[in-house]
């Protein structure tokens, strides 16, 4: 027996296709992939570049007082008294020039010059690079805190040294960026 009711029996669904709201939503969901993975690829690079930033801050020449640095000036170029001349600059700054000469280490040096050191004077020879930008640094095996500075092809006194105010300029960023992080 059958009840009868006031509806109408139910009919299958003919007609209607479940391809095209599925096809919506698969391209809504790799909108929403895509959009996803530019975000997190942007955060990724945002957090690399903060992390260079504060490893160049962190590497960054220490504000040292320059009557604690001893500094050697050696000449690696043809020009005769050019080391004098920036060895006179450098002790009216405060710097402790150890010693005067001509280069005879044999290495070939490009570009302004080179800061040599040995590990104890790491600090010390971030300090005396920022004298002279575009200078190449140079780590050697001496004990001491001795610092190198030798003049390449490309030095031209005193142009090629940098001011004291650019070098206070160039401590105050490395000190803010640092204390940033």
């Amino acid at each position: 027996m059958t009840q009868v009711t006031g509806r109408p029996p139910v009919r299958a669904r003919s007609g209607r296709r479940p391809i095209p709201p599925l096809v919506f939503l698969l391209v809504l969901a790799l909108a929403a992939a895509g959009v996803w993975w530019n975000v997190i690829r942007k955060d990724a690079a945002r957090q690399a570049e903060e992390a260079q930033a504060c490893a160049t801050a962190q590497a960054a020449a220490p504000s040292l007082d320059p009557t604690t640095v001893s500094v050697r000036v050696l000449n690696a170029t043809d020009e005769a008294g050019l080391a004098q001349k920036v060895a006179g600059d450098l002790t009216g700054r405060g710097f402790v020039v150890a010693e005067i000469g001509n280069d005879d280490s044999g290495r070939e040096v490009a570009g302004p010059g080179e800061v040599r050191h040995g590990p104890r004077g790491s600090d010390a020879a971030a300090f005396v690079a920022l004298l002279l930008p575009g200078a190449g640094d140079y780590p050697d095996t001496r004990a001491t805190e001795t610092v190198d500075l030798v003049l390449g092809p490309e030095f031209v006194f005193p142009d090629s040294l940098a001011t004291p105010e650019a070098v206070a300029a160039a401590l105050s960023t490395a000190t803010s960026a640092a204390a940033a992080c």
